[in-house]
């Protein structure tokens, strides 16, 4: 099973007789990420709120006292890469960093300690490097001046090698726990990895753009499919790339890291996972729940529809799909069970609607591309209710036709109960209508909106006190700190994978393959099949900010308009996520709704087909798309 982990060990990696002796090291390793752990939650707790404050201060200003305040934007993006970069240490002591681990546990047990040693010294090797490289880009950054406050931009760009180093210090202690034989040949492995790369050297430069077929390629996938974090092998292989295959100073990879996380656009990641589970929190996604269930539990299959209904619209609220599972699962799943459906035909479906609402606004895959890419976010928030519509309908035709076979019924709810689950889910159900309306309408950006939302589901949670988990605030921030440095940092490190993609040439020689793919069409399912794959192997983020400033050149030569060709790859990339053995969307659906990943997997494969079914009429139709814009 594909887990989203992070630096630490693999389940049964280190048996018992493995730290017999070693107490106190285990001792100093528990104090030592203890301590950083505990610096980094409160930090980036704060730093959270503090964020939500400015930016909510900025609209007040702007729009309620028609007094803007210049400071808000700077501070906000200062704030922001230190929001990131602590969220990575805390991420880091969570071991929450994403990993690839499919192809380890598919290694004999007694094989798998030798690879995860493998992939610790990888980590350590790549922080190492990245502090050394951190501090100077860091002394450099300290003749130029943040143009609000005329301070030296050092003091923002400091983030970095604070936070590159008290992640190196938690993995050298983590190296204590490994069996010495283990440590020896990680170590023996990599030495051998580097000599090969030194000695090829002139190999790697006189080849010039070829050489990226070894950086990027076997090199970059050995790290991955290792366990290594994704963040850290996109890292690493820029780093080794830009050493022996060009005369690049390596200040350039921590230069890039920081224009990948200081984009203010991305700010709108952390805001809106925070949103996402203040919704569950307040009681607003149990109520729309519960309102969808009185509406059409009676109908045949009717608690199908309901789960596709409660994603669609709690999608448009969190832009998190593992919020929107959460919200939606522990709810309706039990009732399911109780009313005889197959828990895990209800769990594929869950995956299947989670991938068909990727495009619903303002979910952060949008924001994302639109950073990377450069296009319109108020586009992108309106082009993409439509399409998830048609995927929606689509699930809801193959559901009824299953349904006619297979489908329970309840018994039909009272009018007094549908009107009652109705007024306590207005709340929720305004919400999405009330993100858009300030987005489209001006009056916020899309980074700014999620304060808007936060504030007033806060408001929500006031009115509905007894509703409220409030001892749940803080864990609730710190989560949303560790999942944006984590989400955020892999963006930089694939910026900087991206940036070394495009210089070397590779872009130029991508454009002229796919501009010759035969036109729009053939272009488009080309990148279909493209994302689909690599959504599943690599996750959405990192392979949108990889290849978004590549393919979009291309389909602007191809006169493709930039929101639909937005929509079809996050569409495309939805349906690889949640797509087995390497979707990591679909093992998260799995162990939500707690059912094996075995007799799951026979049931989503015709649901992902339907989502195919209908990515090719969206493609076919660009209309579906554009009407909106």
């Amino acid at each position: 099973m594909a887990v989203a982990s992070g630096g630490g060990v693999l389940p049964g990696e280190i048996p018992p007789e493995a730290v017999a002796g070693a107490a106190h090291e285990v001792e100093v390793q528990t104090a030592i990420e203890r301590a950083i752990g505990a610096v980094a939650v409160v930090v980036g707790a704060g730093l959270v709120v503090v964020e939500v404050v400015i930016l909510f201060w900025g609209v007040t200003t702007r729009y309620v006292l028609d007094a803007p305040s210049l400071w808000t934007d700077e501070t906000a993006i200062i704030l922001f890469i230190w929001l990131t970069m602590i969220g990575a240490v805390l991420g880091f002591q969570r071991s929450e960093h994403m990993r690839m681990t499919t192809a380890v546990q598919m290694l004999p047990r007694a094989g798998q300690p030798w690879v995860n040693a493998f992939a610790q010294v990888v980590t350590v090797i790549f922080l190492a490097a990245t502090t050394y490289y951190a501090v100077a880009f860091t002394i450099h950054q300290y003749i130029l001046f943040t143009p609000q406050f005329e301070i030296p931009d050092s003091w923002r760009a400091s983030a970095l090698p604070i936070s590159f180093a008290l992640m190196l210090v938690m993995a050298v202690v983590r190296l204590r726990l490994l069996r010495p034989k283990h440590l020896a040949a990680a170590v023996g492995v990599n030495a051998v990895i580097f000599l090969l790369l030194w000695m090829f050297q002139t190999t790697w430069l006189s080849m010039g753009a070829m050489s990226l077929a070894i950086f990027f390629g076997p090199l970059v996938f050995l790290f991955i499919f290792a366990g290594t974090p994704i963040a850290f092998s996109f890292g690493l292989a820029t780093t080794a790339y830009l050493a022996f295959s060009t005369h690049a100073p390596l200040t350039i990879t921590l230069a890039r890291i920081d224009i990948g996380v200081s984009n203010l656009l991305l700010l709108a990641v952390p805001l809106f996972i925070y949103l996402g589970v203040l919704i569950e929190v307040t009681g607003m996604a149990r109520n729309m729940v519960n309102f969808l269930v009185a509406l059409l539990g009676h109908v045949r299959g009717g608690l199908e529809y309901v789960l596709l209904g409660a994603i669609f619209l709690i999608s448009g609220i969190s832009g998190s799909k593992i919020a929107d599972m959460a919200a939606v699962a522990p709810i309706l799943v039990p009732e399911m069970k109780k009313r005889g459906n197959d828990p895990a035909q209800m769990v594929a479906l869950l995956a299947a609607a989670c991938a068909m609402s990727e495009t619903i606004p303002p979910s952060i895959v949008l924001i994302a591309i639109g950073a990377v890419a450069g296009v319109s976010i108020a586009g992108l928030f309106a082009g993409g209710i439509l399409p998830a519509a048609v995927a929606a309908l689509a699930l809801v035709i193959f559901v009824g036709w299953r349904a006619r076979k297979w489908g329970t019924v309840s018994p039909r709810a009272s009018a007094r109960t549908i009107a009652y689950t109705f007024v306590l889910a207005i709340p929720g159900l305004l919400l999405p209508f009330l993100i858009r309306a300030f987005v489209l309408g001006g009056v916020t950006t899309a980074t700014e909106v999620s304060t808007i939302g936060i504030i007033y589901a806060l408001l929500v949670g006031l009115v509905t006190w007894k509703q409220v988990q409030w001892n749940r605030m803080f864990s609730i921030l710190a989560d949303t700190a560790s999942l944006s440095g984590v989400v955020l940092l892999i963006v930089g490190c694939a910026t900087a994978m991206a940036w070394a993609l495009t210089q070397s040439g590779f872009s130029h020689a991508l454009t002229t393959i796919m501009t010759n793919a035969g036109g729009p069409i053939p272009f488009m399912a080309v990148s279909m099949v493209v994302f689909v794959v690599l959504g599943s192997v690599l996750e959405g983020m990192p392979v949108i900010v990889l290849l978004a400033p590549l393919l979009f050149p291309v389909a602007r030569a191809l006169h493709i308009n930039d929101v639909h060709y937005a929509i079809v790859v996050i569409l495309a990339m939805g349906i690889g996520l949640f797509a087995p053995p390497f979707g990591l969307g679909f093992y998260g659906a799995c162990a939500i709704g707690r059912v094996s990943p075995d007799e799951t997997m026979r049931h989503i494969w015709p649901l992902l087909g339907v989502l195919v079914i209908a990515l090719a009429v969206i493609i076919a139709f660009p209309i579906i798309t554009t009407i909106m814009l």
